[in-house]
């Protein structure tokens, strides 16, 4: 088993590797004129200087967090807290600043044609991708190498899930803030497009493109990959307590996958005038997926042995349906049939292309109202599909192998995220190199190649969002028969009955939280544009930059909404700590274990019509901008630009910060047990 480990290690130093790499390379493209180099360094400074007060704050609480849990569970649980808590920290800081360093390189690559930006995007995209996943794999597999303590392994997927949580919220109530704030008084008062340098809130807008969509999401991803990788490892530790093999699978299963999506990043090309952008990037990850899929075969066949009798969790006898290694691979590959199918049924409701998108563009022709209505009907439908796939592929991969089964295609599916990251990085790269082409008034044609990647990049952030919810789904199944597991193990019996009002209670708490949690970070939104809106027009009042006389004050914009931002953050990101440690203590591990099936159930239903309907929203404005009902400054179009700037805290804020929420209360869970029985 130690030569395996040591492969695992060395992969993820591979992926590590490459994402530097790929970084030192991108910095020697040329970054254009002088003028694109001042706004991205102005987007650069924002971001860096957002990030480092986020992170000061966050310290602080790390702190506390990291001195409880070392009194409670010792030291190792603490410093497991602390490592989690820095990787997930360090992952989103240099996905971000990478972000940052491409964005006007592909505004100036732009010039030259469609391909080298969309290379060029990408490649900046697979930085924070293969950072991710191997910073990821690598704490996760060389802390378990130097401790192989599962209990200060919970503890690190607690910090990552910390960070990934503030930095979700922060940086999501700050783009959007910016991005309404910007929008009210430019688009919709000012009558200026979107990217116009006389709007004092572009640089603000840009910036929380980066702290949202870069930092928050690789935050986000790298938490749900540690913290599903830990889970299926704690559980096969407790299904098979006598297998090493059953622990060592999960990161072996990763590890070859991540070779996969190596592989896969290199196959990732469009020609020059294609209007197939998107299928450039899926033909990577079906590579990606293909090889995973052949590689999971040696891998399985050479640490699984199963047998044919039955295998005994929780009380209750699972006989597989294959009494031999088939049964567990069959898991993994459901958990890669899923990925396929999130991807395919999101792009489906977020396209350009097909009904969802097009009916919202349609409604708007009779008004702002039927834009909004149909919009939240598109995001309710949005949720049918990915919960049907998600239902059959657990009670598949359960029939197969149980609950370990259910861990296994989890794993598989998050084992993607390397290039499913990279093909979300994507999207902020290429929407701040429109914005620089816009504001330095670049040719048109660069435009239309910036504009073509931007729309792209829409629907792939809108995918990103939808796989990291789904494998949430699967995770915090997980982590809750982990959570009974302990139960179990701890020479309890908890049986889990709905004619018990401790149950029922728990449930109710649970499935209010996501709706608590949603509703403080649509609020703290409207607050942050709020007082950017009072900005932008005291600019426009004080000063003659409609006449082009005098220059914005775009540095006044950006502290604002970063102040805005960090305020609004800490009590939304503390709830989901506090309110399982307070239904645990005061109820007990009953309610407890309602509370967490609560938040999965109503958490990924929100989550999901949130992130698909604000995506459709999005792309509905831009299919209008495109020429259709009447094109820009059309009624369809004002219509169009209210709904979407009612689906931006959808998508950017509250349905992507429900994914790393749910985790935390599971996680909090799993810490507490103990304790409360």
């Amino acid at each position: 088993m130690s030569n395996s480990l040591s492969c695992i290690l060395g992969i993820a130093a591979i992926a590590i590797l490459f994402a530097l790499w790929m970084r030192i390379r991108i910095a020697r493209f040329p970054e254009g004129t002088p003028a694109m180099v001042a706004i991205a360094e102005a987007i650069r400074e924002g971001s860096r200087a957002y990030l480092k007060r986020q992170y000061i704050y966050v310290a602080g609480v790390a702190v506390v967090l990291a001195l409880v849990l070392g009194f409670a569970f010792g030291a190792l649980t603490a410093v497991g807290f602390l490592v989690g808590a820095c990787a997930s920290a360090l992952a989103g800081y240099l996905g971000m600043m990478t972000a940052v360093m491409a964005n006007v390189r592909v505004a100036e690559a732009a010039k030259r044609g469609l391909s080298p930006a969309f290379k060029l995007a990408f490649d900046g995209g697979s930085v924070t991708g293969f950072l991710v996943a191997g910073l990821g794999l690598f704490v996760v597999a060389g802390f378990w190498i130097l401790t192989e303590n599962l209990s200060a392994l919970v503890g690190l997927g607690f910090g990552g899930s910390l960070i990934s949580v503030f930095s979700r919220v922060g940086g999501g109530v700050y783009t959007k803030g910016a991005d309404v704030g910007a929008d009210l008084v430019g688009k919709l008062e000012a009558g200026i497009p979107e990217d116009d340098p006389r709007n004092p809130a572009v640089i603000a807008d840009n910036v929380g493109d980066n702290v949202g969509d870069c930092a928050g999401m690789a935050a986000d991803l790298f938490e749900t990959y540690a913290v599903t990788l830990i889970g299926a490892m704690l559980l096969g530790s407790l299904v098979f307590p006598n297998a090493a093999a059953a622990t060592i699978y999960p990161l072996s299963l990763c590890a070859v996958s991540l070779l996969a999506s190596l592989v896969g990043a290199y196959t990732v090309s469009v020609k020059e005038g294609t209007q197939d952008i998107m299928g450039g990037l899926y033909k990577g990850l079906l590579v990606a997926g293909a090889i995973s899929l052949l590689l999971f075969i040696p891998v399985t066949y050479g640490l699984v042995h199963v047998s044919s009798a039955p295998v005994t969790f929780l009380g209750d006898s699972v006989t597989p349906l294959v009494g031999n290694w088939l049964a567990v691979y069959g898991s993994a590959l459901i958990g890669l049939v899923i990925t396929v199918l999130m991807v395919v049924f999101t792009d489906y409701y977020t396209s350009k292309k097909f009904r969802p998108v097009r009916s919202i563009a349609k409604a708007s022709e009779s008004g702002h109202g039927t834009n909004v209505i149909c919009g939240l009907a598109i995001g309710m439908e949005a949720t049918a599909l990915p919960i049907f796939i998600i239902a059959a592929g657990m009670l598949a991969s359960f029939w197969l192998f149980g609950i370990y089964g259910v861990a296994i295609a989890s794993v598989s599916m998050l084992s993607l995220s390397g290039i499913v990251v990279a093909i979300d990085s994507f999207g902020p790269i290429t929407d701040n190199a429109g914005g620089i082409a816009e504001m330095v008034g670049l040719d048109s044609s660069v435009r239309k190649h910036t504009d073509a990647l931007d729309a792209v990049g829409n629907t792939t952030k809108a995918v990103t969002k939808g796989y990291a919810i789904a494998s949430a789904g699967l995770a915090a199944l997980v982590l809750f028969g982990s959570y009974v597991a302990e139960i179990e193990k701890a020479g309890a019996r908890v049986t889990f009955e709905l004619r018990d009002p401790l149950i029922i209670a728990g449930l109710f708490l649970g499935g209010m939280l996501p709706y608590l949690f949603g509703s403080r970070l649509m609020l703290a939104v409207g607050r942050s544009a709020g007082s950017i809106v009072e900005e932008v027009r005291r600019q426009f009042r004080e000063k003659q930059i409609m006449e082009g006389i005098d220059r914005p004050d775009y540095g006044k914009a950006v502290d604002i909404v970063t102040r805005a931002a960090i305020k609004e953050m800490i009590v939304p990101a503390l709830l989901p700590v506090v309110v399982p440690i307070a239904v645990g203590f005061l109820l007990g591990p009953k309610a407890l274990g309602g509370l967490l099936l609560g938040v999965i159930v109503t958490g990924l239903f929100m989550a999901l019509a949130m992130t698909s309907g604000g995506a459709a929203w999005d792309n509905a404005k831009k299919l209008i901008e495109e020429g259709l009902y009447g094109g820009k400054g059309s009624p369809a179009h004002q219509a169009a630009v209210t709904g979407d700037m009612v689906g931006d805290p959808y998508k950017d804020t509250a349905g992507p910060a429900i994914n790393p929420m749910i985790k935390v209360v599971n996680i909090v869970a799993l810490l507490i047990v103990g304790m409360i029985l």
